[in-house]
């Protein structure tokens, strides 16, 4: 029998209880999944440097540029209006019509022929992961509450390391395996070239999975109504202390990790002469197990820490992973072996790690539902335009401008550190006393 026939009032959108069961665990594996090759899609490019750069002519500069900026720029730029289509639309929709998009862009990187046409095809990367993260995030604030939805964005946010680690390891391996192909179309593709198409078309079927999982119902609406970007951007300006420093400090953080891990490969391959596969196996598998186990070491802490009544929790995890990542990230690159430089990066890769799934959580958190999708791109916005995008170039600039030469890039690796690592912990200090007066 229906509320209405039984006289009772439909219960009101903010009354929707928080789901309970194993099948929302079930869609946090599928979306892990979904982020996993979004990842290796978006990195498998970093251990190709020598035979992209070889191929296609050009400089290390341009590289960080398809590596970060032609990604970066559009990731970001699209993420807003598919922010704003999150909040009216279905998400599993748009997840799956990303992860579709990005899968044949990455599979088209392989068949470019210069500078621009992999750029373009890097731009449709971007544009097809930038629907991932925002759907994602707030189908979980949906899902879930309080320390399960940080438990649940961690496990997603491992996806990161899993998915990078997997792209080196992957890509090591198939660099070594993959022999030329000829093609009647397009004559013969270089084994670099096989390497983007293989890892591509494998999101097909990933999309065809996301496809298939239920939406949850939104929770907390106090209106129907979808508030313009302008009210949202009025939102965020009200809130201006707490929003913009934790946005600011991740964005920090966010530079000094992407550059570090877009040049690490190069790194080991320049420094101390490891072959691809070699790198795949050693730093890829590092890169997953210690990224992965940061970011859930992250959420756990911040569990506890929320527990004894910090109320600044998934805030304050974001200091202390600058200040722990600091001396492990100057030092990992300037030691002078392989093994003691692999060792230090292990340390710099757990504590890079820590405050992601907990900052996002906190985010979802501050907003009210119906924002979330939008608030979750201009995040993205920040945090991707200034690490995808500018952190790799900035490497590639220290490289090239301070200090010359190929191998100096663990000279640039250290120096990124130095400076953006103490900048991102007092910023993040400035968002943990923020956060508290939002609370109170």
């Amino acid at each position: 029998m229906s509320d209405a026939l039984a006289g009772r009032a439909p219960p009101m959108p903010e009354e929707v209880p928080v789901p309970i069961g194993g099948y929302r665990w079930y869609v946090v594996g599928v979306l892990i999944l979904a982020y996993t090759f979004s990842y290796i899609d978006r990195s498998i490019l970093t251990l190709m440097v020598g035979p992209i750069r070889a191929s296609l002519g050009i400089s290390d500069v341009e590289l960080s540029m398809l590596h970060g900026l032609a990604f970066a720029l559009f990731y970001t730029i699209c993420g807003i209006p598919i922010g704003r289509l999150v909040d009216r639309r279905r998400r599993t929709t748009i997840i799956a019509a990303g992860v579709a998009f990005w899968s044949g862009m990455t599979a088209l990187c392989g068949l470019a022929q210069n500078f621009v046409q992999m750029f373009l095809a890097r731009i449709g990367v971007g544009v097809g992961e930038a629907a991932l993260s925002p759907a994602a995030y707030s189908s979980f604030s949906d899902w879930f509450e309080g320390k399960q939805l940080t438990r649940a964005l961690s496990l997603y946010n491992s996806a990161i390391y899993v998915g990078g680690g997997l792209a080196t390891m992957a890509g090591g391996a198939l660099i070594a395996s993959v022999p030329a192909v000829d093609t009647a179309l397009f004559g013969q593709l270089e084994p670099w070239r096989v390497v983007f198409i293989l890892v591509g078309l494998p999101g097909f079927l990933i999309a065809l999975l996301v496809l298939a999982l239920r939406e949850p119902a939104r929770r907390g609406l106090t209106s129907p109504d979808i508030p313009s970007f302008r009210a949202v951007l009025a939102y965020l300006w009200q809130r201006r202390g707490a929003f913009g420093w934790l946005i600011g400090g991740l964005a920090i953080s966010s530079l000094m990790w992407n550059g570090v891990i877009a040049w690490t490969p190069a790194h080991f391959m320049r420094n101390f002469g490891w072959t691809p596969a070699e790198v795949g196996a050693r730093y890829g598998l590092a890169l997953i197990v210690f990224g992965s186990a940061g970011v859930l070491f992250g959420g756990w802490l911040a569990g506890v820490m929320r527990d004894r009544g910090r109320g600044d929790a998934n805030v304050r995890i974001g200091v202390i992973s600058a200040l722990a990542a600091l001396p492990f990230g100057v030092a990992a690159p300037l030691m002078p072996t392989g093994a003691t430089s692999l060792a230090l990066f292990c340390g710099f890769l757990f504590a890079g790690t820590i405050p992601y799934g907990g900052a996002a959580a906190a985010l979802q958190e501050m907003t009210p539902n119906r924002m979330r999708g939008q608030v979750t791109a201009i995040y993205l916005f920040c945090l991707n335009l200034v690490g995808i995008g500018l952190g790799p170039v900035i490497v590639a600039l220290f490289t090239e401008q301070l200090y010359g030469g190929d191998a100096s890039v663990r000279y640039s690796i250290a120096t990124i550190v130095a400076i953006a690592a103490p900048i991102s912990a007092l910023v993040m200090m400035a968002a943990c006393r923020s956060t508290l007066r939002l609370g109170r």
